[in-house]
């Protein structure tokens, strides 16, 4: 994230402008302050104060104003109490907006509407993701995901065969981006470090809060079997393994382990693989 003005002070920072990139949240608001919740937004119970209400959108945080509102500036203050931004609030105006997209510092952020030099409401924000893994699938058992528009249609059944989809949810309060995408363990083609991240033909995916998402794998990890991999056999192969994916804001590396059964044919091509969670 840009910080400007390293050195400013808590004062000063309610009024000096700075440079923006800034990150969506959402809680609701009122004129004595309160603390954010995850979510799309809530709009305040308590409506005497000028701030309606805070949300993410996308990597995008809005604030939202009473029309009745008598703000001529609001500022955003990050966890280390240095100025993320300001946005000055035109006549009339019910709205300001901040970029935050996948490179901020995660904590409480301060939303501060202002009157001149006076502060006439302030909000606490935690913007912070939370990412989690919620499935995985392949091609031959999952026909209905938009394989030929990631992958092309020129792709053979056989290739996409050897691909698969994890899907992720930012249960969080803050925008994130998977930067990598790793299976492990007893699959054909293990690869612990993939190329260009695992993910196909990309190198990041955002996923702002609330939403779920699919990502496509490009390291061929069900495919033809490797000399470090487990294949199918008639009577069955039983084995584990992990999935794992890399965040960029807040760099976790979020883990699943599942069971898989491979069964019914000599060869990857025809197996039948039966995937359940551990």
């Amino acid at each position: 994230m840009t910080r400007n003005n390293p050195h400013i002070s808590r004062r000063n920072a309610l009024r000096t402008v700075a440079g923006a990139t800034l990150v969506s949240v959402a809680g609701c608001l009122n004129s004595g302050g309160s603390s954010g919740t995850p979510g799309n937004g809530t709009t305040a119970s308590d409506s005497e104060g000028p701030l309606n209400r805070v949300t993410v959108e996308g990597t995008i945080l809005v604030v939202e104003l009473l029309a009745e509102a008598d703000v001529d500036q609001v500022n955003l203050i990050q966890p280390n109490e240095e100025l993320f931004g300001t946005r000055d609030v035109a006549a009339g105006a019910q709205q300001v907006s901040f970029k935050i997209g996948t490179a901020y510092e995660l904590g409480e952020y301060r939303v501060v509407a202002l009157k001149g030099e006076e502060t006439v409401a302030e909000s606490i924000e935690e913007i912070r993701p939370q990412i989690e893994i919620r499935e995985i699938g392949l091609y031959r058992n999952n026909p209905d995901k938009p394989w030929d528009e990631v992958y092309g249609e020129s792709q053979t059944d056989r290739k996409k065969n050897g691909e698969a989809f994890v899907t992720v949810e930012n249960t969080g309060s803050g925008p994130d981006a998977i930067v990598e995408l790793q299976f492990t363990g007893d699959v054909p083609n293990p690869i612990e470090n993939p190329r260009e991240g695992g993910l196909y033909e990309t190198e990041r995916v955002v996923i702002p809060p609330g939403e779920t998402i699919d990502l496509f794998s490009s390291s061929f990890p069900f495919g033809t079997e490797t000399a470090d991999g487990m294949g199918c056999s008639p009577d069955g192969n039983n084995g584990q393994f992990t999935v794992s994916v890399r965040t960029q804001v807040s760099g976790d590396q979020v883990s699943k382990t599942y069971e898989a059964q491979y069964t019914g044919s000599n060869d990857m091509t025809n197996c039948e693989v039966t995937i359940t969670e551990s």
